[in-house]
């Protein structure tokens, strides 16, 4: 049974009344996610001209795990690296947020002075659990990134990840309740910023909506949330304060599925928008850490609704 008559028969595996479905996605799922970080990596020779294999391979881990980690003797210091890459993975549809360089690749460095300095990803202090552009509204959902490393610091800033599906499941499995209070449409909700340089001008509307939905077309679990206690509200009922508590000790428990990592120069990960933190670091005159960052409201070609095949046959 393919993808089609999945659909027809109304299987949805994130449908809360449709256990089996469940079930049947949740064992193919935990069948094939990585046991350690090292099954993530697919070493290349040129990031920005990927041979058939060695993209097949880094889109297979994709599939499984919705991430993959590429390594590369060529440091790819230019952005053509992350534009080539985002390209080959099918993305194309680049997320031009704030902050980001003309061409919408952002630069992640310290910055010590304007606007970029004042906030986190442009500072050396650690970042907390999130997903990349929870506070983006619907239409510009990110459904992929990556991140492409081209100088690390002299210390720290190192990066765990988790699957987004595998926290779902995990979720999910202690209290299904936990799951729909995180659908609710109005769960999260990002303040709106106003414009410093324009006293009583809005730059970014409220934006409400759920930490769980699905994408279309073809159904994919996206995630959007933030660990953060700052410039941000959760709704104010009892369902949804025992699930983000559950969610916020879950992420701090760490465990088999989550993957340290710390990229060097020449690395990068490529993923369907995983949860992901960042330590805090120090740079070095030597050693100053420098990431390009793409984001995409595409998903990675290959990895649509993967869990529409296997498992329901």
């Amino acid at each position: 049974m393919g993808a089609r008559a999945s659909a027809e028969l109304g299987r949805d595996p994130f449908a809360l009344d449709d256990p089996d479905a469940y079930r049947r996605w949740r064992d193919w799922k935990l069948a094939r996610a990585p046991s350690r970080v090292e099954e993530l990596l697919v070493e290349v020779d040129d990031p920005c001209r990927l041979s058939p294999a060695e993209r097949e391979a880094i889109v297979a881990r994709c599939r499984s795990a919705n991430m993959a980690v590429y390594a590369s003797r060529q440091r790819g210091e230019g952005k053509d690296v992350a534009r080539l890459l985002g390209e080959q993975m099918g993305l194309t549809r680049l997320d031009a947020n704030w902050l980001a360089d003309e061409d919408g690749i952002s630069t992640l460095s310290v910055s010590e002075r304007g606007t970029r300095g004042e906030f986190i990803p442009y500072t050396d202090r650690p970042i907390r659990w999130h997903t990349d552009g929870y506070y983006n509204p619907p239409e510009r959902t990110i459904a992929a990134m990556l991140l492409h490393c081209v100088e690390r610091a002299a210390e720290g800033g190192g990066n765990r990840v988790l699957d987004h599906e595998i926290a779902y499941i995990l979720l999910r499995d202690a209290d299904p309740a936990h799951v729909r209070a995180l659908s609710a449409p109005d769960a999260m909700s990002i303040p709106q910023r106003e414009d410093d340089g324009d006293a009583g001008s809005v730059a970014r509307q409220t934006q409400a909506g759920p930490v769980f939905s699905t994408l279309p077309p073809g159904g994919d679990l996206h995630m959007r949330y933030t660990a953060r206690t700052r410039s941000i509200a959760w709704r104010d009922d009892s369902a949804t304060r025992a699930a983000v508590e559950a969610l916020r000790r879950l992420l701090d428990a760490g465990g088999p599925f989550v993957y340290s990592l710390r990229l060097e120069p020449g690395m990068g990960i490529v993923c369907n928008n995983v949860l992901h933190e960042r330590d805090g670091f120090v740079d070095s005159a030597g050693h100053r850490r420098r990431l390009l960052r793409a984001r995409y409201h595409d998903r990675i070609a290959g990895t649509h609704a993967s869990y529409l095949g296997a498992w329901a046959e």
